[in-house]
Order: structure tokens, then C-alpha cells, then sequence
């Protein structure tokens, strides 16, 4: 059984700035028009936020390509990850009403997918006794700031799901994702061989 197929982009994209939204306001997918600072452009913003900064996290493994060859294959995962953060916008921007069977959106195996990813990776670290600081590669510093805008997304996107109905995958693969990249950020430092440092209520007491 051949798995299914979205939408492709119906779009042509010659001008960048049309001025339509000049007034604060700017259109959804279906064409209606809403406040700039909406709940669900809030969201999807985050969304879009997060995207760009795994575009960081990608180029900043990068140099430990040659190096570090188990770095290419988390690679390819945040570029896949990439699309998927794009179909979570396209519902995100998209009102409860104009979504339709073949729109972009997450999936169950979506979910899935990155809950193995996540239990084969977490397998080469060691066990976590205290919480982890940010630091010891740039890269690391990279994923962290990822967790946490996805952490953002999340928390808005569960404020957008109080006001009208949401997709539920879309939080739950936000709050996946967000552990995932954790994972990630412990699993590059480990590859590249750079000491975790963890949290110590007592530091320098």
C-alpha cells in the first residue's frame, strides 16, 4: 500500500513584497485575513522560528563531517525535520474549516519516527543524573536554542488549541520534537567528544 500523498505547493513566488500587509494584518491559507499578532501567527511563527534555527544546527555540525562521520546521518534527519516543521505551519495557517484531506500536516508515524530516533540515540549516552547546562560546542548551543523555541511553539500552539480545534499530533509532535532535540544536543557533544557539564545547586558555594 503506497503511503499518502499531500497537496504540492499550488504557488509562484516573483515579488516579495506585495504590501498588503501594511495594516498588520496578513491572509491564511483559506484567504481569510487576521492580526499579525494573533494567537495562530504567533504560532506558526515559532514554528517558522524553529525551522531556521535547525537550519543552524545543521550548518553548525557541518565541519565535523570529515571528522566525525556518525554526524551525517543527524543531518539528514533535521533536514527531514525541516519539511515536517513546514507541513505544521501550512496547518497551523490554515482555520479549522478550510483543512482538507491532502493538506500538508503531521502524522502519526511522524510522532513515531522521532520516538525511535530518540530511543536509538539516547542509547549511546550515558545516564543523565542531574540536568544538563547548554555548552561545551557551539553545536550543542545550537540545539539547545532549538528545544527551547520549539518549546515555545508548543505552549503557543496549545493556547491556539483553547480557542478552536486543533490537530492534537501538532502538540504532540511539538513536545516530541522538543525532547528530540535534547537527545540531539547531548548526542552531538558526545560524538565530538566535548564534557557535558550538568546543573550543581551548589556550584561555588
Amino acid at each position: 500500500m503506497s503511503e499518502k500523498k499531500f497537496r504540492e505547493p499550488n504557488i509562484t513566488i516573483n515579488r516579495v513584497y506585495t504590501r498588503t500587509g501594511d495594516s498588520g494584518e496578513t491572509a491564511l491559507v483559506g484567504g481569510q485575513r487576521i492580526s499579525k499578532d494573533n494567537v495562530r501567527i504567533e504560532a506558526y511563527g515559532d514554528v517558522d522560528e524553529l525551522n531556521a534555527t535547525i537550519g543552524g544546527c545543521m550548518e553548525a555540525i557541518k565541519p565535523f563531517h570529515d571528522s566525525h562521520p556518525k554526524l551525517v546521518k543527524i543531518n539528514s534527519i533535521l533536514h527531514r525535520i525541516q519539511h515536517e516543521l513546514f507541513n505544521t505551519g501550512t496547518i497551523l495557517a490554515t482555520m479549522p474549516e478550510d483543512v482538507t484531506e491532502n493538506l500538508p500536516c503531521i502524522t502519526d508515524n511522524d510522532v513515531k519516527v522521532l520516538e525511535e530516533e530518540i530511543d536509538r540515540f539516547n542509547n549511546d549516552l550515558p545516564t543523565l543524573n542531574s540536568f544538563v547546562l547548554p555548552g561545551g560546542s557551539k553545536a550543542n548551543i545550537w540545539f539547545h536554542m532549538a528545544r527551547n523555541i520549539c518549546r515555545r511553539a508548543e505552549r503557543r500552539s496549545i493556547s491556539l488549541a483553547k480557542e478552536c480545534d486543533l490537530d492534537p499530533l501538532i502538540i504532540k509532535y511539538l513536545n516530541r520534537l522538543s525532547d528530540a532535540l535534547f537527545v540531539y544536543s547531548r548526542w552531538v557533544n558526545f560524538i565530538i567528544g566535548c564534557k557535558e557539564t550538568t546543573w550543581n545547586p551548589n556550584f561555588n558555594k
